[in-house]
Parts: structure tokens; C-alpha cells; sequence
């Protein structure tokens, strides 16, 4: 990494701090990574795009921009990339998953929020994300309070745009966001000087929609018992995919599932009890669940959250003759994505049950970040559900520290023995 240093500096970044999450990393990634046994050649990729995370991936965005190219951030599925590859720009993914950064977005954020705001308002203003540094404009959300606050904090730091998503999802909503698809790019048209086109939008979708296709792939595959991959790598892999190159990472993606389906020819049963998680995002480097289960006689076998099924299920069309109807078919796919922002939100509710018996699931982990009241009051009606389908479930209430591993350990182990 020391050979970024002068990057780094340009990007005028806290190098001494930064220093310090550099050294963290490695080691905490080859003790929950590189421990693993039996993982797939294909992971070779992936174990190299994080080790290069704040380095080779930086230089590729330095280097577009050197070009006259435009980096733009954002922080929720809801963002259309398909726009932002329309106009020659690229998009990376901002949401932070780091303890490192709570304390540094505690200085400005009441600490009774949840720590994935912190940590990406932290990640920011003390400079220590290349990521963020990289960028020319960040395109955030209304999706809960605390973040429709935290851009008003982001704006003193970096040009901001703020797509609003409808909290309902009736026919004036659907209207409503056609109106912020367009207003967004006109926006990123603004920034870019480039003119989204009906060639270079449809464009922009069949790279989003082969990216999406490979990860149903993936996902698909680990419908097999057992699962020829583990839920970590899984993970990894689905992190990746908000800030690596959309084409290359579809090109790998498909390779490792190549080696996957002659796994599959191979596979035996291994006794362990098949688990989705549910709930909120996890990003990159928030493995502490995943780690604590697969620690134990059980394997991740699907994650409906942002960081799994919410990010790749359901294409956008790609016909259309003209701006207006891909706009359409934009807005048809993105609202049909069942975040717990909804109300109400039985398609949620109804993609759990359905999963439940796509990847035969033993149980379900509710997995809520601490101060996330959507998906937190949420919890109740999803374990009336499963309580009715005869699916157990427990909830996991947690944030970035490791603190309380050992006591959700406990609690995991009790729970798969309850199986």
C-alpha cells in the first residue's frame, strides 16, 4: 500500500490516521477470510480486489478522472447506476461498515444513531476514505431520518444531491419517482457535460442487468445442499460489487460460478442447518455475523438485505424507444425493490417466505444494526409471519464493535440447537 502514499496525499487524506485502518485491515481479513478451508479458486479475484481496496481500485478512479471522467458515491440501492453509466461516469459505493469511523461521525451525529451513519459521516470528514475523497458529487437518499439529516452535515464537505424516494408505493408514487429519475439526471448531465441518450441509457442497463444476472447466479447456486460456497465469501463478493468495475466483476463473477457448478456435481451433505439472514445492510467490513455463524454447524445460505437479494433481484426492461419510457421501466424496477422504508410493506415480507422455501431454510436470523427503527419495528410483523409458517427466528440487535460477539455466539449456538 505504501506505493498510494503520494495519492493518497493528493486526495488530501489523513495519512496517519489512515495509516492505522490500512494496518487493521489485512489481519482482520485473513483471520475471518483466509482461515476458511476448501474455498474456490475463483475467490482469488475477490481476496485480490480488497487487498488493492484503497489502492489499484483508487488509481482506476484517479486515472478516469484524469480523463475528464466524473466519480460519483452513493449509499443506497435505490440510486439508478444504470444513469450514471449512461453518462460515462462511475458509481462507487459509500456506505461505511467500520467501527473505525463512529467515533470521528459521533463529533458532528447524536451517538444514538445508527452506526452505519456514523461511520460513513465519520468516514468523510476525517478524511480517511479514498473513496469518498475520490468523489465529485454524492447522491443520497430519503430512506430513513437520520440519513435525510446526515446530508445536510455531507453538503459541508462535498456537493451533495438528494434523490427523494416516495414512502408509499401507489400510482402517484410511481410518478413522483420518474420525476426524481429525470431531475437526477439532469443533475449527473450537469456534472458529466454528457447527455444521457436512449442508446447510451440502454447501454448503461444491460451492463447493470448482466451484473445482476450474475449475482442470481451466484445465489442461485447456494440454493444446492450444501451450499457450494460459504455465506462469507458470498458476502465478500456482493460487497465488491458496489465499487468494482460493473464489467470486469460480472466477467469473474461468472467464472467462479463456473467452478461452482462442478462443486455442485461433487457436493455431499454435511449436517449443517441452512440459515437467511435478514434485515439490514452490511458493508464491507462488517462480517461479524456471518463469521459467528458459520463459526458454528450452520451455513449462510441467502441474505435478504441491501448487501444480497434487495441489490440484484428483478432486471430493468430494456425496451423502449425513447428516454421517457426507460425512465418507466427504471422507476417499475427500483419500486419494486421492499425496503422497510415502505409503507405498507408486505412485498418484504412475502420475499422471506418465498426464500424460506427456495433455499430450504432451518431458520432465519433477524439481523438489525442498533437505532435502525425501520427495520427494528418492522421485526415484529416478519416474526408473525414466520411464526405462522413454522419457521424459527431469532433477532440480533447489534452495531460494529466486537463487543458483544461472545454473547451473540452464545445466542446463535442456542438458537441452532433449538433447530
Amino acid at each position: 500500500m505504501a506505493d498510494y502514499r503520494e495519492m493518497w496525499g493528493k486526495l488530501d487524506m489523513d495519512l496517519e490516521k489512515h495509516d492505522k485502518l490500512c494496518a487493521a485491515l489485512p489481519e482482520m481479513f485473513g483471520s475471518v477470510y483466509l482461515t476458511q478451508e476448501n474455498r474456490p479458486e475463483g475467490m482469488n479475484y475477490f481476496n485480490f480486489v480488497f487487498s488493492e481496496v484503497h489502492g489499484l481500485r483508487i488509481k482506476e478512479l484517479e486515472d478516469h478522472k484524469k480523463q475528464g471522467g466524473k466519480v460519483l458515491g452513493t449509499f443506497c440501492v435505490f440510486v439508478p447506476d444504470e444513469v450514471i453509466l449512461a453518462a460515462n461516469a462511475i458509481s462507487v459505493g459509500l456506505c461505511a461498515g467500520s467501527q473505525f469511523w463512529v467515533e470521528d461521525g459521533e463529533k458532528h451525529l447524536p451517538r444514538n444513531l445508527c452506526p452505519l451513519i456514523k461511520a460513513f459521516v465519520g468516514a468523510k470528514v476525517s478524511g480517511t476514505c479514498p473513496y469518498f475523497q475520490s468523489c465529485d458529487m454524492v447522491i443520497g437518499e430519503t430512506t430513513c431520518d437520520g440519513k435525510k439529516k446526515a446530508w445536510e452535515i455531507l453538503s459541508d464537505y462535498v456537493p451533495v444531491h438528494v434523490m427523494d424516494l416516495p414512502q408509499m408505493k401507489r400510482n402517484k408514487d410511481y410518478s413522483m419517482w420518474m420525476e426524481e429519475i429525470k431531475l437526477f439526471i439532469d443533475e449527473v448531465e450537469k456534472l458529466t457535460g454528457n447527455k444521457v441518450t436512449v442508446e447510451s441509457l440502454k447501454e448503461g442497463i444491460d451492463v447493470c442487468n448482466k451484473k445482476r444476472r450474475a449475482l442470481k447466479r451466484l445465489y442461485d447456486l447456494r440454493k444446492v445442499t450444501p451450499s457450494p460456497i460459504t455465506g462469507l465469501d458470498s458476502l465478500l463478493i456482493s460487497q465488491i460489487a458496489f465499487n468494482d468495475d460493473p464489467k470486469r466483476f460480472t466477467e469473474e463473477l461468472n467464472k467462479l460460478c463456473d467452478e461452482l457448478d462442478e462443486r455442485v456435481k461433487q457436493g455431499k451433505p454435511e449436517g449443517k442447518k441452512r440459515i437467511m439472514i435478514t434485515g439490514t445492510p452490511m458493508a464491507i467490513p462488517n462480517w461479524k455475523l456471518h463469521s459467528i455463524i458459520e463459526s458454528l454447524p450452520a451455513e449462510v445460505v441467502v441474505e435478504e438485505t441491501c448487501t444480497g437479494t434487495r441489490y440484484f433481484e428483478n432486471e430493468v426492461n430494456q425496451k423502449g424507444d425513447t428516454i421517457e419510457e426507460l425512465i418507466t421501466n427504471l422507476a417499475d424496477r427500483y419500486l419494486n425493490i421492499n425496503c422497510a422504508c415502505f409503507t405498507p410493506n408486505e412485498g418484504r415480507i412475502d420475499d422471506i417466505l418465498r426464500y424460506v422455501k427456495e433455499y430450504n431454510i432451518d431458520g432465519v436470523v433477524y439481523s438489525n444494526l442498533s437505532f435502525c427503527h425501520t427495520y427494528s419495528v418492522e421485526y415484529n410483523r416478519v416474526e408473525k409471519a414466520l411464526k405462522e409458517a413454522g419457521i424459527p427466528m431469532i433477532n440480533i440487535e447489534t452495531d460494529y464493535s466486537t463487543e458483544d460477539s461472545g454473547q451473540i455466539k452464545t445466542r446463535v449456538e442456542a438458537f441452532i440447537e433449538m433447530i
